[in-house]
């Protein structure tokens, strides 16, 4: 019972200070080991023993699951060697500075400074992006984080293993590169594996909610027999941390192919309540344990004053050796020409962010303890690595949005994305419209085969009109269709109290009304272009532009500047204004009655219109479905 209520009463301060830290200009992470480390101290709060084998079984596979099915397979490709010189060869070379440092600074074994070093090494997934969305990172840094953060944890946990091995006995440098082989294929192998059942499985599987619970297991099934197998009879195993990251991120690419859309949902909103709590109460558990690690450490016969003189040197020693790194690490393999021509160099600011997000978290003071109780000066290794997490935490998580406003680093455009999300919208609905008029016109009446052509561009239509500044009819239809689901369902709930219809019927209306509402294009009110401080204005870089888009550079006078020529000459209204890059007609968007834009692209064949609305100078080929 003692037990049950610790875990709900830690659960229940983990979300309530989540909460209250939204409200905060701080990252919840912060605020949450700040208030562990007050409650480590009050007398009633009870002792919690954050174990290894409560993070790494526990917390550690189910997290990793859920950040890698999130993280697109195909960016992660795209960026896949700095995610390697992060997360193997800089969890490397911070463990063997920081083992030969740890071994002058306390005079213990190298082994034992390598197993620190292993410790500190691998920054903490959930403290850097919880950081860096918030304060609105680049996002190819945001894909580079969350990448470094996914596999950091399986190398530098295989260093550890085998610094403790040495520290029991002798192990030589190949037996280390043979474990740590064995380690990285064993655990690519069985996440591969493990990720081909289930896909396999979950195609067969029609039942929603037996789907998520094969979701909800698989982190356990990729993590368990990649742990359980050993190499002929050795102690070198496959690495289940990889096995975990694997299976996620290969799963992850095939959900659209194998779920049905409300498997989908189900699965995304189940992953991100687990992620939302675990991640909250890892922050809160870490806090909680200073006061143990504080007492531990008062009975060292080091001293107080040297214990924290060496756990500052590590702290800085950690967060130096990543600054260092970082920048021949982004530089020099673009002085290969094929490598600059793929991927040009990124401004100096970009490794210089990447570089100070590097925070620790619950794996390295989670893995701390897995060190051997009579391992030398144990209690002050745990107290280095709390430092180190704590320190980074909240040194660099403190100072990374300060660091970024004096960069001047901006993070994703919201109407940049916009534009882009018309644009595959735009193609997805046309070659939706394209398999009406192929294969389902002629077996459905002509009032069916309208109604589903409508369909296919009302969603198009609304993402192309949050780009404008005006109340578009798509943001009227959401506030009205909202309202009116909302008086339904006060209805059902009328019908519902007066007990004449079954309960069961009832439910399935309230879900369908749910359903709907939930698919509802709410347009807020800041997401128009009248607050933007610069032009939404699309690249013109022809070396990426269709042959169209290349030449179409030059924006023509307009025939009618005060608005669409057809809907001034009938008197009707328009939504957006569109210009055509040929002649200079003056048309009305897609979402506006007469369509008179691309109604001008049929009469003319002219390939190219360009938004004709202040502050927008994006372009669209009707031609070849691109935008410039």
């Amino acid at each position: 019972m003692d037990t049950a209520l610790t875990i709900v009463v830690a659960v229940s301060l983990a979300v309530a200070v989540s909460t209250l830290a939204g409200r905060l200009p701080v990252a919840a992470p912060l605020v949450l080991i700040v208030f562990g480390i007050a409650g480590s101290y009050v007398p009633f709060i009870p002792d919690v023993e954050l174990t290894p084998e409560i993070v790494l079984v526990g917390l550690l596979p189910p997290l990793l699951y859920a950040a890698a099915i999130r993280t697109p397979l195909v960016d992660f490709r795209a960026n896949r060697r700095p995610i390697a010189l992060l997360s193997i060869a800089l969890v490397v070379v911070t463990t063997v500075v920081i083992g030969f440092l740890t071994t002058a600074l306390l005079d213990v074994p190298l082994a034992v400074g390598l197993a620190l070093g292993a410790v500190v090494a691998p920054p903490d997934a959930v403290a850097a992006t919880a950081v860096a969305r918030r304060i609105g990172l680049p996002r190819r840094v945001v894909t580079i984080l969350e990448g470094e953060s996914l596999v950091n944890d399986a190398t530098a946990i295989v260093l550890l293993r085998t610094s403790i091995a040495a520290i029991a006995g002798s192990v030589s440098l190949f037996e280390i590169g043979v474990e740590f082989l064995i380690s990285a294929l064993g655990g690519l192998l069985v996440g591969v594996i493990v990720a081909l059942v289930v896909v396999q499985v979950r195609k067969r599987i029609t039942d929603d909610l037996t789907d998520v619970s094969l979701s909800l297991l698989t982190p356990w099934l990729a993590y368990v027999p990649a742990e359980e197998i050993h190499w002929a009879g050795t102690d070198a195993h496959a690495s289940g941390v990889l096995a975990v990251v694997v299976a996620g991120l290969l799963i992850g690419h095939k959900s659209p192919i194998i779920q049905s859309a409300t498997s989908r949902l189900f699965e995304r909103m189940n992953w991100a309540t687990i992620s939302f709590v675990l991640e909250n109460t890892t922050f809160l558990l870490i806090g909680l344990q200073v006061q143990s690690i504080v007492s531990d450490v008062g009975d060292s016969d080091l001293g107080t004053g040297r214990v924290v003189a060496v756990s500052l040197i590590i702290l800085a020693a950690v967060i130096g050796i990543r600054l260092v790194w970082i920048f021949p690490a982004t530089y020099l393999p673009r002085m290969i020409p094929s490598v600059r021509r793929a991927d040009p160099p990124p401004p100096w600011t970009t490794p210089l962010l990447i570089g100070w997000a590097g925070m620790r978290g619950v794996v390295t003071l989670a893995a701390v303890f897995l060190l051997p109780e009579d391992t030398p000066q144990r209690e002050v290794l745990v107290m280095v690595a709390f430092v180190v997490t704590v320190g980074t935490l909240m040194l660099q998580g403190l100072t990374l949005p300060l660091l970024v406003r004096v960069l001047k680093v901006s993070g994703p455009d919201r109407h940049e994305d916009n534009l882009t999300e018309a644009t595959v919208h735009q193609a997805a609905a046309n070659a939706g419209l394209r398999y009406l008029e192929d294969e389902i016109a002629g077996t459905v009446s002509d009032e069916v085969l309208q109604r589903l052509r409508n369909r296919a561009q009302d969603r198009a239509n609304a993402i192309w009109e949050r780009l404008g500044s005006v109340d578009t009819p798509a943001a009227q239809y959401s506030r009205a269709r909202a309202a009116t689901l909302a008086r339904e369902r006060a209805e059902l709930i009328r019908i519902r109290g007066e007990g004449t219809v079954d309960q069961s019927v009832l439910q399935r209306v309230l879900d369908a009304l749910d359903v709907e509402e939930s698919i509802l294009d709410r347009l807020a009110e800041e997401e128009t272009t009248v607050d933007r401080e610069v032009d939404l204005r699309a690249s013109y870089d022809a070396s990426g532009a269709c042959e169209h888009l290349r030449v179409a550079c030059e924006v023509p006078t307009p025939l009618t500047p005060t608005g669409c020529a057809e809907c001034l000459r009938d008197g009707a209204s328009w939504v957006h204004l569109r210009i055509c890059m040929t002649c200079g007609h003056v048309g009305c968007c897609d979402s506006s009655e007469g369509q008179h834009a691309t109604a001008h692209f049929h009469e003319t064949g002219h390939p190219v219109m360009r938004s004709f609305e202040p502050g927008e100078a994006w372009r669209w080929c009707f031609v070849d479905e691109e935008t410039g």
